[in-house]
């Protein structure tokens, strides 16, 4: 009898836990605004873009020519530089003291030809007259004693071998002579024309090597290439940077006294893409910010894309076609920044 009726009643129950159950498991319809308000069209035919903010140089990438460790860092993110201010330098030791050992080896082939210029010195003038002297006085010697033999009438008075001795001497003398003449003429002469040149060639080479390793501690003394704001830093004293383009730059600046915008067009809309066409751009997460925008110019070659949103359903195989447009310049915004953008186009849209 039990039975009878427990059953049905087992029933009932597990009849209504699986009716409240999925009334509690289906989601409620609520008719909700979202938190923020989409961007808006802005005119009757238009092209929607997502555009990022640059500056009007475009984003500079800093980068070295070659790597090195750094040793100063002299500016910050945000500090506004001019054209050829310091930002960062490397470890230039070894170049210094390679520098002072060239500016050494100058001042040797400089003094080299400073000597060779400078000669004959005054001080070497007197020893080589008198040694002329001496040799003209040697030669008279020997020409009298010649005269005094050839003057005896008897040949059987002197021997011939004497004769002919003393005819040598004469001849040793002239020669004696002739050199000492030839070597002040030579002295007085000062230095030969060829060694100057050689000289003079020598120092061009020394500052030449000079310059070169002044060149090569320039290279390390990284300045800014134009007047601008430095955006993103990172390079630190202490460690290694990497010479070449990266995928990072080690420091991120423009000239931000005005900015752009790059506009992405999806390539199946550039059809309708009028060049100088009026456009507007909202920011983003507050579409009720929106800026009137002043054309620059269109970049005639269409690319990847690249700026991605992140969205799952994103396509990343299109194409895009860049646009930059101008910013007013109170616009409070920042490069690097998103904005959505409404263009004026031709034709109607997908």
């Amino acid at each position: 009898m039990i039975l009878k009726y427990a059953m049905p009643f087992l029933a009932a129950i597990t009849l209504t836990l699986s009716i409240w159950s999925v009334k509690r498991l289906t989601p409620a319809s609520v008719n909700a605004q979202p938190k923020v308000t989409p961007p808006t069209a802005a005119y009757a035919k238009q092209v929607g873009a997502v555009g990022l903010v640059e500056s009007a140089s475009e984003n500079i990438g800093v980068s070295l020519p070659v790597p090195g460790l750094v040793t100063r860092v002299a500016v910050a993110a945000g500090d506004t530089v001019k054209k050829g201010q310091l930002l960062f330098s490397l470890d230039d030791r070894d170049l210094r003291a390679e520098l002072a050992l060239r500016e050494t080896t100058v001042g040797l082939a400089r003094a080299r030809l400073t000597k060779l210029e400078a000669s004959p010195r005054p001080e070497e003038l007197p020893p080589a007259e008198a040694r002329l002297n001496e040799a003209k006085a040697q030669l008279e010697d020997a020409k009298v004693q010649l005269r005094v033999l050839e003057a005896v009438k008897d040949s059987r008075a002197i021997r011939q071998e004497d004769l002919l001795r003393r005819r040598r001497s004469v001849e040793s003398a002239e020669a004696r002579t002739a050199e000492a003449e030839a070597s002040l003429k030579l002295l007085k002469a000062g230095a030969w024309q060829p060694d100057l040149e050689v000289a003079r060639v020598e120092v061009k080479q020394a500052e030449a090597q000079v310059r070169r390793i002044q060149a090569d501690i320039s290279r390390l003394q990284v300045t800014s290439p134009i007047d601008g704001k430095i955006l993103q830093l990172k390079v630190r004293v202490g460690e290694y940077a990497q010479a070449g383009a990266l995928s990072q730059p080690l420091i991120l600046m423009g000239r931000v006294d005005e900015l752009h915008i790059r506009a992405d067009i999806d390539e199946k809309d550039a059809w309708r893409y009028q060049p100088g066409a009026a456009a507007t751009g909202s920011v983003r997460g507050n579409a009720a910010i929106r800026y009137p925008l002043s054309f620059v110019r269109v970049e005639p070659y269409v690319i990847p894309k690249r700026n991605l949103t992140g969205d799952s359903t994103e396509r990343v195989d299109t194409r895009v076609l860049q646009v930059l447009y101008k910013l007013p310049k109170t616009a409070e915004l920042y490069p690097g920044q998103q904005m959505d953008l409404s263009i004026e186009a031709k034709g109607e849209g997908r």
